[in-house]
């Protein structure tokens, strides 16, 4: 079989490298970033790269200790736990620095049973099965504002606690009120875990995704 790309016959940037830098040359001109701690920059370029929207940095809220906390966790060879397969597949291996395990519980067999006795949703229900690896571990949800609830909860009952969370739900129902549970986590309950979300309605696997991305490794290419 012989394989040869077509003609060129439009005017457009095809170098991956060149795209990369050109792209993150526009957010940086476009957005602002000075309301969030400096060495979170990049984890919100990628964001806002991942979303194709540069307003979106306006919306974000990083604590002061998350790229540290999340970053020297992955070192240590912590998991990342997520909600979502998109999510565990948006995740590019080649930046974990331990090769660290991506997980979701989501297609587990029992989890409809869980649902179904907890009066919840799958990717609420799938959380229950974390056990002990949600002891400093990376969490993200990018997907269902249940799960994020979930895991709010699950610390309030005295669970483990992960080293940072990303919480980016996205949606109508919730997802906005997740999020700023989320973010008042510390002021309301004094439970201080290292976060990362997108306040409104915006959110999901792709944005989630690019965080994991930017804080399993600083190098932006």
């Amino acid at each position: 079989m012989d394989v040869a790309r077509p003609p060129k016959r439009y005017p457009y940037v095809d170098d991956g490298a060149a795209i990369y830098l050109d792209s993150f040359a526009t957010i940086r001109r476009e957005a602002g970033f000075a309301h969030l701690p400096a060495d979170a920059e990049r984890v919100a370029v990628r964001m806002v790269h991942g979303s194709g929207q540069t307003d979106l940095a306006a919306d974000l809220e990083i604590h002061p200790g998350l790229v540290a906390a999340a970053r020297g966790a992955l070192q240590a060879g912590a998991p990342i736990l997520t909600d979502a397969h998109m999510v565990a597949s948006g995740v590019t291996r080649a930046r974990l620095p331990r090769d660290n395990e991506v997980l979701c519980t989501l297609r587990d067999p029992r989890v409809p049973e869980l649902a179904t006795a907890f009066g919840t949703t799958r990717s609420a229900a799938a959380l229950a099965l974390w056990g002990d690896r949600l002891d400093g571990a990376v969490v993200a949800i990018g997907n269902a504002p249940t799960a994020l609830f979930h895991l709010l909860e699950m610390l309030l009952d005295g669970g483990p606690r992960p080293a940072a969370i990303v919480g980016v739900p996205v949606g109508f129902i919730g997802a906005a009120e997740s999020k700023q549970a989320l973010a008042a986590l510390a002021a309301d309950h004094g439970i201080d875990v290292p976060f990362l979300t997108v306040h409104g309605r915006r959110g999901g696997s792709a944005i989630a995704a690019s965080a994991l991305n930017a804080l399993a490794q600083e190098a932006e290419l």
